[in-house]
């Protein structure tokens, strides 16, 4: 993918536990970024959510993106971290970013925060549910080079497909981690099909851990079992 630059030589392993919820650790810190806990409760509501619980996983620095359930979920991560909930700007060595989970100014699903932190050597921004249309100038700026991408691609209340593969074309990372999609253990959202058919890339499959400087492109971990 002409978009993309080619491996990584970074200090970094990541271990997806489905949805946005992901693990990302350099040997001596680990960051955890949009864990979720039960949502038994969306059965009701006809929605299947059966990723396993995430259990047994300590965190340096834990980070939510937004107040959803499948994103906010901070009781699931042990030991004791420095947590930045839904909350935008400096802090020491991440940037969170201001963000909309609508395309109508957050009137609809509210806040969301793109954070940017640095680890092993990577630069590293997760758009948690990102809805809007595109990033404004000043989005743009605050990421600035981004390494490693995690980036929804579902569609529904978030980006997918055409609009998330125009911004990865403009954010140019290194690699790409897609999110937020169907899988066989949610019912909703959109598989990943129309995203890598409109960036006109095709996907490394790889084990739920795994090393990102052994990959280029597009990276589609297997779902957690």
């Amino acid at each position: 993918m002409s978009t993309v630059a080619a491996k990584l030589d970074v200090n970094v392993k990541i271990q997806w536990y489905g949805q946005s919820a992901f693990a990302l650790s350099d040997g001596r810190t680990t960051v955890f970024v949009d864990p979720f806990d039960d949502l038994s409760g969306l059965e009701a509501r006809g929605l299947e959510f059966n990723y396993p619980k995430i259990d047994n996983v300590a965190a340096d620095l834990l980070l939510v993106t937004h107040e959803h359930g499948d994103h906010n979920g901070v009781g699931a991560i042990g030991g004791d971290p420095r947590t930045i909930r839904s909350t935008a700007g400096t802090f020491d060595d991440v940037v969170g970013i201001a963000s909309e989970h609508d395309d109508v100014a957050g009137t609809k699903r509210g806040p969301n925060t793109i954070f940017r932190f640095e680890l092993g050597g990577a630069r590293i921004a997760h758009l948690g549910d990102f809805g809007q249309t595109g990033l404004r100038r000043e989005q743009r700026a605050a990421l600035g080079h981004v390494d490693i991408l995690f980036i929804p691609v579902g569609g529904g209340p978030t980006i997918g497909g055409e609009r998330a593969a125009d911004l990865v074309r403009e954010l140019a990372p290194r690699l790409v981690v897609p999110m937020h999609y169907r899988t066989d253990a949610v019912n909703f959202l959109d598989p990943p099909d129309a995203f890598l058919e409109a960036l006109g890339a095709s996907a490394t499959r790889t084990e739920s851990s795994f090393d990102p400087s052994a990959h280029e492109g597009v990276v589609l971990p297997a779902v957690p079992q």
